[in-house]
């Protein structure tokens, strides 16, 4: 994997030590090169930190250049069909000087202008220098795998992979946007285009945007979205049959185009469905699959040790055990660096974790992210079906009479607070706030009463996409938000940090496009049941021992770390300290309900991270 930097202006000066400095911050997510490239008139620069994958010579290095010279790229992530996409190009009579992905994109661009884009099979945040026509064209991936920050002000136009590279200038913005900030209380991470630092933005997935110099302006659009569902009628049913065939012949090609790379490949296998799935198809396309395990010591809870060894030994793969300890408080202030726009998952431990212990075996992994946004393996989806079941007998007046008792008598944290205060919600339209981190009075409680624009529920209600079921609507919206800008967003800064490339083979847009324009909701999760597609395909490839109703989450006994030690050490200090900007009252009463066993503590643990953000940015409101 890679990092991007560029800075653009026709009139003003740019300081390229700026360039040279911001690129290397990003040096963890290409340690093995770093490049810089400007124009003639100094009016545009690019660098580069390189992680070699695909060709490790010289000729992969970038910048790169066309042969004419009037085309420069810089490319952060992977292109998966560029072998196919290289032998359409020469045949249209395109010649190659490299073995690299980031030339055929370069050439791909050549022959069809903004158009490539919906011929890439990968994921991928780039930028292309034009000197043709002056402007600077950069996309980002489908699914939103890899990061692309940008801002405009002051004639200059900046981006880079990492909010880092930007912030190290130190004349650019360190104040707080007001509206990420309330977006991030409510939902635990910044949705969208929005941007924690003031003046920044982020592009959006399947986003592309146009920097002229001439006219000093941005274009952005979408080129790429998710398909309608399939509408489906007695005499147009698809076989069941029929859509498992083929949907696990797409899943072996994305598998199987994952895995290429000049360097050592292996799966993150937890045992659940998603990588056990991906494990299988792996086989098929080498005898030599390395699989990975990790645990930590004294928390039988979180031990998937048994799952991935029954999966590991059905498919003979050479299984690595690898155990992460205890973890120390201080980890979290290394994370509140790499994290350089917070966000409140607390599974980026382990996900950090599993990163450092699997890149000292191999440079890129296969995880099983994207299957549950997909294929509806979330708790809550079931959940939601029974909800509406049930609800829609109640009348509204009643409905809005529990919310409210919910909101004002029960402290946060009590269990089923959350689903009760959600009960005044039309599931026929819209969708509740269930995963809401902290509500309105609780948010204008920890701001002091400050006057602070409240815009989260609004944020939500205009994400929330626009169809009839229920389910398609939650699994969109999840995929559209929480996948992009929550687990992506782990999975990036926390596998970068330690140099290791992660894929996601669920991702490929093919199965996207499968997954929701193919597949019916009752295929996926009904309110007894979830994933009801993929586990059919359980049945046919994994063993008959294998747990089919299983769902572990990829998480940390953080509850237990908080009950002693330096993890509830650092939240107090960090919490109650005077700097904080959180209403100290309104900290205590969280602490205190911890304390009686109310859940809090990811709660806790979003103050706490987007403190220590603050601190190590020297952020302001």
């Amino acid at each position: 994997m890679c990092a991007i930097i560029g800075f653009a202006s026709k009139d003003k000066k740019i300081d390229r030590n700026l360039l040279i400095a911001g690129r290397d911050t990003m040096i963890h997510r290409g340690p093995d090169d770093g490049g810089e490239w400007w124009t003639e008139d100094g009016c545009v620069g690019f660098g580069h930190r390189r992680l070699a994958i695909i060709d490790l010579s010289k000729a992969g290095y970038q910048p790169m250049h066309n042969i004419t010279k009037d085309l420069t790229i810089i490319f952060n992530g992977e292109i998966y069909n560029h072998l196919d996409l290289k032998k359409e190009l020469i045949i249209k009579g395109h010649s190659f000087f490299s073995h690299s992905d980031t030339e055929v994109i370069l050439a791909a661009y050549n022959e069809w202008g903004k158009d490539c884009l919906s011929r890439l099979n990968g994921m991928f945040a780039f930028a292309i220098y034009d000197s043709r026509q002056q402007f600077i064209f950069l996309a980002r991936d489908r699914s939103g795998e890899k990061p692309l920050f940008y801002s405009l002000s002051g004639g200059i136009f900046r981006f880079a992979s990492e909010l880092k590279g930007l912030l190290i200038d130190p004349n650019f913005s360190h104040q707080i946007n007001p509206q990420a900030l309330d977006a991030y209380l409510t939902l635990g991470y910044v949705p969208g285009d929005l941007c924690i630092v003031q003046g920044a933005n982020k592009l959006p997935p399947a986003n592309a945007m146009k920097f002229d110099l001439n006219k000093k302006s941005l274009q952005i659009w979408k080129y790429w979205q998710t398909p309608s569902p399939p509408i489906l009628t007695e005499t147009s049913q698809l076989n069941e049959l029929t859509l498992l065939n083929e949907f696990e012949l797409l899943l072996q090609d994305a598998v199987h185009k994952q895995l290429s790379a000049d360097v050592p490949v292996g799966i993150l296998l937890s045992g659940g469905i998603d990588s056990s799935l991906i494990t299988a198809m792996a086989v098929r396309s080498s005898s030599k699959v390395k699989t990975f395990t990790v645990t930590f010591d004294g928390y039988n809870k979180y031990d998937e040790t048994d799952h991935a060894r029954l999966i590991a030994d059905y498919f003979g793969t050479k299984h690595i055990e690898l155990n992460a300890g205890d973890s120390s408080s201080e980890l979290l202030k290394t994370l509140a660096r790499q994290y350089d726009e917070p966000m409140a998952d607390s599974s980026m431990i382990s996900t950090y974790l599993v990163s450092r212990l699997v890149s000292e075996h191999c440079k890129v992994a296969l995880g099983g992210d994207g299957g549950d946004e997909l294929f509806g393996g979330y708790h809550h989806y079931d959940r939601l079906l029974w909800l509406k079941n049930k609800i829609d007998k109640i009348p509204m007046y009643l409905r809005n009479i529990i919310s409210n008792a919910a909101g004002n008598l029960l402290p946060i944290g009590f269990k089923g607070r959350n689903w009760l205060q959600t009960i005044n919600c039309d599931l026929n339209n819209s969708l509740p706030l269930i995963a809401n981190f902290f509500d309105i009075q609780t948010r204008q409680n920890l701001l002091g009463n400050k006057a602070w624009p409240l815009v989260g529920e609004s944020i939500w209600k205009l994400s929330t996409p626009d169809y009839n079921e229920i389910l398609q609507r939650a699994t969109r919206m999840d995929f559209n938000n929480y996948m992009t800008e929550d687990i992506l967003v782990k999975v990036d800064r926390a596998s970068m940090l330690n140099s290791l490339e992660l894929r996601a083979p669920f991702l490929d847009h093919r199965i996207i496009e499968f997954a929701f324009g193919r597949i019916s909701s009752d295929m996926k999760a009904t309110s007894s049941d979830r994933k009801i597609f993929l586990k059919k395909l359980t049945a046919k490839l994994l063993p008959s021992k294998f747990d089919r109703q299983r769902k572990q989450g990829f998480s940390v006994p953080l509850n237990e770390w908080l009950r002693k030690g330096s993890w509830k050490d650092l939240f107090y200090e960090v919490l109650l300290n005077k700097q904080s900007i959180f209403d100290v009252a309104t900290v205590k009463k969280l602490l205190r309900g911890q304390n009686l066993g109310f859940r809090n503590s990811e709660r806790l643990f979003c103050l706490v991270f987007f403190e220590l953000w603050r601190r190590e940015y020297k952020m302001t409101l």
